[in-house]
């Protein structure tokens, strides 16, 4: 089922009054219905010269001093997907004190792996030069995603060398945070995303859980619970990378939500779906916790990381 569809069905069961809306653009109901009061918006700042190389900032009003910044990448099979469709991603998580970057990215079949990564890692550089500008603060810098946008996140700060072209590396983030996202997919069997990885000639290499190490930064691993999510096995992807990563002594938080499906666990960040997920407040949990300021702090300060958690499957 698409993100769009399970969306809709999702706000016409629970909201009747968007029905309306929802027959026209399920996501641009959520928007319509999610509060802005508490954001101050900069839309299509860009970060390189290309048409697809832009990004959206959401601050929040009224913050004193420096806000942690993160770094949202959406899904939709690497070949679909546009930022202003996120605006309530922004929203929420301005709501909650934190300054959101919504970029986009070049999709398939304009590019493929690994350009696809590389404009990624290029918004998370730019928001690292730039974020001042709009209250945020470098030092406190996360990644996010859902789905191909949590591949993303993934990516950016598990392969050094994404960020190493920028003169940045990992540590540089204090933490990122995938929503349902696929970190161990060979082989690929979903149609779509076949062409994007040159499968069946896909490399290792475009593979999350091959890059772990010892030095990446905390995680936030969240999934609807297995059985949920028909379109990425939240066992393999999900377990598969906490495993992984707590193999390596790293910092991983792995959740599994009831409620919610692969596509409406990011819709439930929403102010109008909260209802189905307490997935907000994880997420800003984790940011919490790995906010602390740093003694010296600068761009390449390394915080101290969060305890290892796990929450059993609900």
């Amino acid at each position: 089922m698409s993100i769009a569809r399970a969306t809709k069905l999702a706000l016409l069961a629970i909201i009747p009054l968007a029905a309306g809306l929802v027959a026209c653009s399920p996501l641009g109901a959520i928007n319509a219905l999610s509060s802005g009061s508490a954001s101050t918006v900069t839309l299509a700042l860009p970060y390189g010269p290309l048409p697809r190389q832009k990004l959206d900032v959401y601050a929040p009003k009224n913050h004193a001093g420096l806000s942690p910044v993160v770094v949202f990448f959406y899904g939709g099979n690497w070949s679909t997907g546009e930022r202003a469709d996120y605006a309530f991603v922004g929203h929420a998580l301005a709501s909650r004190g934190y300054v959101a970057v919504i970029a986009d990215y070049r999709l398939y079949p304009e590019v493929h792996y690994p350009e696809i990564l590389q404009d990624a890692a290029s918004a998370v550089a730019w928001t690292t030069l730039e974020v001042r500008r709009y209250g945020g603060d470098p030092a406190r810098l996360f990644v996010m995603g859902h789905s191909a946008g949590a591949y993303n996140a993934a990516m950016v700060a598990l392969d050094a060398s994404l960020l190493g072209r920028h003169g940045m590396r990992p540590q540089d983030l204090r933490g990122w945070i995938g929503l349902a996202g696929p970190y161990d997919f060979l082989p690929i069997e979903n149609p779509d995303a076949k062409p994007v990885f040159f499968f069946p000639d896909t490399p290792a290499s475009s593979q999350p859980i091959n890059h772990v190490t010892a030095a990446p930064p905390p995680a936030l691993l969240i999934a609807p619970r297995p059985g949920r999510d028909k379109l990425v096995d939240p066992q393999r992807n999900t377990g598969g990378l906490a495993a992984a990563l707590r193999a390596q002594g790293r910092p991983v938080t792995e959740q599994y939500l009831d409620g919610v499906s692969h596509a409406t666990l990011v819709a439930s960040l929403a102010g109008p779906l909260r209802m189905l997920a307490p997935t907000l407040d994880r997420v800003s949990t984790f940011i919490d916790a790995n906010s602390a300021p740093v003694a010296n702090a600068g761009i390449n300060a390394r915080p101290q990381p969060a305890p290892q958690t796990t929450t059993p499957v609900r």
